[in-house]
């Protein structure tokens, strides 16, 4: 990711360059103040720079829960604080290139787009953890008629599967940029013919990151229709023998084995894996039932606002409840004394999100956007209300 090292400066500059420049809003500093935080509206997206204050240096780069997808765009951001207030850079990587096209920002979607999803496609299908987006592309290629979103947590795998699909001049293609665990519960019930999810990081040292999990079957069940496809493609025996596991504590369901199947279309990846004669899985589940639409009127809102002395006083603890838990992590006092904001993990264990709450005198929200609306989310909600006094 784009980042500068320069030398170590005072960044109250940074105050004066906030009254001035319309690209950046305030400055905010942790506590203990070797954190401190960049608000930036590039005039497309609004997000945070981290500035990570260090005895030989500092280092300046895009903060991770509000970072974009566009690297460009983070890139001039960077260069333009740089020059702006004179940084003496040790080492970077914010070149621009010249010859690089902007992403195309029709096929990028944010959370946000499905709060209504809105689309005139018929058919649609969902690729979780896509890759080099070869097999998406294909799909895409082939279902011209049909949607296709392929997710992916991997920054640049999503830059490239963008310019891609702009080379190709496909438009059935949307590109999201976030944990398909918590995404799936945004897409409406029955509306999915397939969800693919081939070959998935395999995480044996820590099994509660895997995108296959009881609670993500079920999600996809309801999000497919009634004869769709959930497919599972690995090269892991572990995995393989672990989502047999999965699929098997269903009361009720219907899945194939395969074992070395031949598809259409094989990843760079797989090719070599069949040259190294390693077997590849693959487990079918079909969704047999209509499911009813999910409640998504909850409302994420904070009715009143807090005094940011008061949120030195909030536990920092992981506090636990019966199926969620909530996190107040890092606290951070805008330098202009116009507000506050506290990191909050918050939801369900093996799929939390985190976010920023954004605090000033008269009001409070979520940053960059609202959590994912679903119950568990709002239960951490209202639990995180309770706990600041809102």
């Amino acid at each position: 990711m784009p980042h500068l090292k320069v030398k170590p400066f005072d960044t109250t500059i940074l105050d004066e360059l906030c009254k001035k420049d319309d690209m950046f809003i305030y400055r905010a500093v942790e506590s203990k103040g070797y954190r401190e935080l960049l608000y930036v509206d590039s005039g497309k997206n609004r997000f945070l720079l981290d500035i990570f204050k260090r005895e030989n240096d500092y280092l300046i780069k895009s903060e991770a829960t509000t970072r974009v997808l566009d690297i460009e765009e983070i890139k001039k951001v960077m260069k333009h604080l740089q020059d702006s207030v004179s940084l003496e850079v040790i080492n970077s990587n914010i070149s621009l290139s010249e010859r690089k096209p902007p992403i195309p920002s029709k096929y990028k979607k944010s959370i946000e787009d499905f709060e209504q999803f809105d689309t005139p496609y018929k058919k649609i299908a969902v690729e979780v953890g896509f890759g080099s987006g070869r097999h998406l592309l294909y799909q895409a290629e082939k279902e011209r008629d049909r949607l296709h979103i392929g997710i992916e947590i991997h920054t640049p795998s999503a830059q490239q599967l963008l310019k891609q699909i702009h080379l190709r001049g496909l438009d059935n293609i949307w590109v999201v940029n976030y944990d398909a665990r918590l995404l799936m519960e945004m897409l409406p019930s029955n509306s999915c013919e397939a969800i693919f999810v081939h070959f998935p990081v395999p995480w044996d040292k820590k099994p509660h990151r895997r995108v296959i999990s009881a609670p993500f079957v079920k999600e996809s069940m309801r999000v497919l229709k009634q004869g769709g496809i959930l497919e599972l493609r690995t090269d892991s025996e572990n995995y393989y023998q672990y989502a047999l596991e999965v699929f098997g504590s269903f009361e009720k369901i219907s899945f194939k084995v395969e074992k070395n199947r031949d598809i259409e279309v094989v990843s760079k990846y797989e090719a070599r894996w069949r040259n190294q004669n390693k077997n590849i899985y693959n487990l079918t589940v079909e969704s047999e039932n209509i499911d009813d639409d999910i409640d998504r009127d909850f409302d994420f809102s904070f009715q009143k606002s807090i005094n940011c002395k008061d949120m030195y006083d909030i536990p920092s603890k992981s506090i636990l409840y019966d199926g969620y838990f909530v996190h107040f992590g890092k606290r951070f006092i805008r330098s202009d004394n116009e507000g506050c904001l506290i990191e909050c993990s918050f939801g369900s264990f093996d799929r939390p999100e985190t976010k920023f709450i954004e605090i000033s005198k008269d009001s409070m929200k979520y940053m960059p956007f609202a959590p994912i609306r679903n119950k568990t989310a709002y239960k951490a909600h209202k639990k995180i209300k309770e706990l600041l006094n809102v």
